[in-house]
């Protein structure tokens, strides 16, 4: 991925590639749409930090999901 445009499409492949790679069980609760494009550049960063990685500690994989927890947009 990596310097892509910012676009929906871009944003919501991140995630799902995020979510695949974390192997998140509740993967509906971490919907593309919950995130604003504004939002773009910190899911791209954790997206490059988790595809270089091949195994996740348990407390990795809490920091990570609680990031992108935070990263959400609050109105949706």
């Amino acid at each position: 991925m990596g310097t892509k445009e910012k676009t929906r499409e871009n944003l919501t492949a991140m995630i799902e590639e995020i979510k695949t790679k974390l192997r998140i069980v509740n993967a509906g609760a971490m919907k593309a749409e919950h995130y604003s494009l504004d939002r773009f550049d910190d899911v791209e960063e954790l997206y490059t930090m988790v595809m270089k990685k091949s195994n996740f500690s348990v407390s990795e994989m809490d920091a990570i999901v609680s990031e992108l927890g935070s990263l959400r947009d609050k109105t949706k």
